[in-house]
């Protein structure tokens, strides 16, 4: 481990001499890609100084314990050196897990996609819920969210709904949130008082920058019509809804939610691009083809990664065992227990597989 540190703290200090190079100071994209490089490792280098001071006021401690005639005085040393050593320790645990291979898209923004399964307007009020879960989670953050695409269900909830989570490190707090979440409560359709089970499906995607993914105009197909609401009706005049196609990927993509047609397009393009994204990574990594289709396989109530139960007023994690109550504070976006225990035993796992 300390050799790995050592290359690392060397390769920042390369970093910091070529980031005040003015051959690099005018050229932004340079600038930009060895800012990020020289981000990616700061916490680390810093950390690991911090832990070489630590093990050195240790030793200079326990040395002069060692000299040091007067009772006080020796206690006084040792007890210093019990406190680095303690220090020490600690940032070593801390460096090792800095040091496990982090998920390269850990720090973008995401685009999650609730649809509705099993359950009916039961299921899409469902999805309403977990969609304003996740928009207060990103206040609570100071995130930004985005509707991209939606269809509204009669009821208020959503069939499908399609949207943005803007902000640093969201894709590392919400990536643990794809997969079948299940409901259990009485249904505002329900006249007999029976309690009934339903589900929703997350995805999450990394988004994609431009620079991430290189798009030919020539491979697009694209339409515009009418956008339409609950039941069809229409909602605006005018060809404003857009509908782009990937003809090599056969991926599609639509977008009615803004009055401009320019603005639906944009965002089309946006969530084209992370599927793109999404599908290169997969064919790279052939490992994360199992992983994306697990997240949802179907929206099965019987495959759920977690529990909404009203009538108990708790939700269980069915990946980590863990059970909380306050159901509403959870809804509201009370969500850092979950998702602080979920990071915690993916590192878990990482590490023993060391």
């Amino acid at each position: 481990m300390l050799e790995r540190l050592d290359q690392i703290e060397a390769k920042y200090e390369e970093l910091q001499a070529r980031l005040s190079d003015p051959q690099v100071t005018s050229n932004p994209d340079a600038l930009r890609e060895l800012g990020k490089a020289n981000a990616e490792i700061e916490d680390i280098v810093l950390k690991y100084r911090r832990y070489r001071q630590a093990l050195a006021e240790a030793a200079s401690a326990r040395q002069m314990a060692q000299e040091e005639s007067d009772r006080e005085m020796k206690a006084l040393a040792e007890s210093e050196h019990d406190a680095q050593l303690a220090l020490a320790t600690r940032l070593e645990g801390e460096l090792r897990v800095m040091l496990l291979p982090k998920d390269p898209n850990d720090d973008k923004s995401v685009i999650v996609e609730i649809k509705a399964g099993e359950g009916g307007e039961e299921s899409a009020l469902f999805s309403g819920d977990l969609f304003r879960m996740y928009q207060r989670y990103a206040e609570r953050r100071g995130w930004k969210t985005e509707v991209l695409s939606s269809e509204p269900s009669d009821m208020g909830g959503f069939k499908d709904v399609t949207f943005e989570v803007k902000g640093k490190g969201a894709y590392s707090r919400l990536k643990h949130e794809a997969g079948v979440h299940r409901v259990q409560r009485v249904p505002d359709t329900e006249s007999q008082g029976r309690v009934h089970t339903s589900a929703a499906g997350v995805l999450v995607l990394p988004e994609a920058e431009e620079f991430d993914v290189q798009i030919d105009p020539r491979d697009l197909k694209i339409d515009v019509y009418h956008s339409s609401g609950p039941g069809g009706q229409s909602v605006n005049t005018t060809d404003s809804a857009v509908r782009i196609t990937h003809k090599p990927s056969g991926l599609v993509v639509a977008c009615q939610e803004e009055r401009s047609q320019l603005q639906n397009r944009e965002k089309a393009m946006r969530l084209l691009r992370s599927r793109l994204f999404q599908q290169e990574q997969e064919r790279r990594q052939a490992d994360l083809i199992a992983t994306r289709r697990s997240q949802v396989a179907d929206v099965d109530r019987s495959q759920k990664i977690r529990t909404y139960n009203f009538q108990q007023d708790r939700v269980t994690d069915h990946r980590i065992q863990m059970s909380q109550n306050q159901l509403p504070a959870i809804l509201a976006g009370e969500l850092d227990r979950f998702i602080d225990a979920l990071i915690e035993k993916e590192r878990a796992e990482q590490l023993a597989a060391e």
